[in-house]
C-alpha cells in the first residue's frame, strides 16, 4: 500500500494547503500515483486544483454518509495526481464526529478502501487540532508541518509536536513526523533569518532542506484552479516545491515499495 502523510499545522496561513497541493503534484508528476484528500473546509487545496464547486460526493459524504470515499475521487489537471475535493459542509463535521464510537478512526477506515490503488496519499488538514485532524493523523504514517518564518507562527508548533506524540502513543503507533517545511521565505529579512535559525537549531534534521520562498506565482496559482507546476513551472515557487518534493519522496520513502516489489517479481 501506498504511503499516508498529513500535512498539519493548526495555525493558518501558513501555506499548509499550497504546500500539500504542490508537493502531491510533483509526486505525481515524479511518476507516482497520488491521491490529494482535502480535509479543510475552506477547500483551498481542492481550488488550487481547479475542483467545481457543489459536486455530489466530496470528502464530507464519505465521512458523514459513509459514501465510498473512491466515489467521490475526481481527476486533477496533473497527470497521475486525483483529489477528493471538500466544502463548506464540513465544518459541521466535528460535533457529529464527537458522537460516534471510533471516532479517530473514520477517515482512516475511508481511506483504506482506496489506499491500495495509489503510491502516495496525502491529507490537507485543517488549522486546528480538532478532531478531523486527528483523525488524518490516525491514518497517516508521516505528518508534514508548514512553518512560517514568523515568531507568532512557532507559538503553537510546541503544541503541535505534542499532539503528534500522544497520537503517535494512543492511536497510531505507526505515526512519525516527515519533517518540517520553512514557508514564506525572506531571507533577506533579519527576523525570517532568525527564526530559520531557531527552528533548525531546535528541530535539526527534522527539517527540510527546501525552503518555500515568497513567491506571487504561488500566490496567483490558485485563483487559475492551477498547482505552481502548471501555472508557472520556471517560478523560484515552482523550482522550491520541486526539491521539497524530492526530499519528501526520500525521507518518506515513497516509491520505494513499489520499486521493491517490482524487483520481487
Amino acid at each position: 500500500m501506498g504511503s499516508v502523510l498529513a500535512v498539519c499545522n493548526q495555525k493558518g496561513g501558513v501555506g499548509k494547503s499550497t504546500t500539500a497541493v504542490n508537493i502531491a503534484s510533483y509526486i505525481a508528476l515524479s511518476g507516482r500515483k497520488t491521491l490529494l484528500v482535502d480535509l479543510d473546509a475552506q477547500g483551498n487545496a481542492s481550488t488550487s486544483c481547479g475542483a467545481p464547486r457543489n459536486l455530489a460526493r466530496d470528502v464530507y459524504q464519505a465521512i458523514i454518509n459513509d459514501v465510498p470515499l473512491r466515489e467521490a475521487v475526481i481527476q486533477t489537471p496533473v497527470d497521475r495526481l486525483d483529489l477528493v475535493p471538500s466544502s463548506i459542509e464540513l465544518a459541521g463535521a466535528e460535533p457529529y464526529l464527537a458522537t460516534l464510537s471510533g471516532r479517530e478512526f473514520v477517515i482512516r477506515r475511508a481511506c483504506d478502501a482506496v489506499r491500495q490503488e495509489y503510491e502516495c496519499v496525502i491529507f490537507d488538514c485543517p488549522p486546528s487540532l480538532g478532531l478531523i485532524t486527528v483523525n488524518a493523523m490516525v491514518a497517516a504514517e508521516k505528518a508534514i508541518v508548514p512553518v512560517q518564518c514568523e515568531y507568532l507562527a512557532l507559538e503553537g508548533l510546541n503544541s503541535l509536536m505534542r499532539a503528534i506524540e500522544l497520537v503517535k502513543k494512543n492511536l497510531n503507533p505507526a505515526l512519525q513526523l516527515g519533517g518540517i517545511v520553512l514557508t514564506m521565505t525572506d531571507f533577506r529579512s533579519r527576523l525570517n533569518r532568525e527564526v530559520a535559525e531557531e527552528v533548525r537549531s531546535y528541530f535539526k534534521e527534522a527539517v527540510f532542506e527546501t525552503a518555500i520562498p515568497r513567491n506571487i506565482r504561488l500566490a496567483e496559482a490558485p485563483s487559475f484552479g492551477k498547482p505552481i507546476c502548471l501555472y508557472d513551472p520556471n517560478s523560484p515557487g515552482a523550482i522550491s516545491y520541486q526539491l521539497l518534493a524530492q526530499e519528501v519522496m526520500m525521507r518518506c520513502g515513497i516509491g520505494v515499495r513499489s520499486e521493491q516489489q517490482a524487483v520481487g517479481t
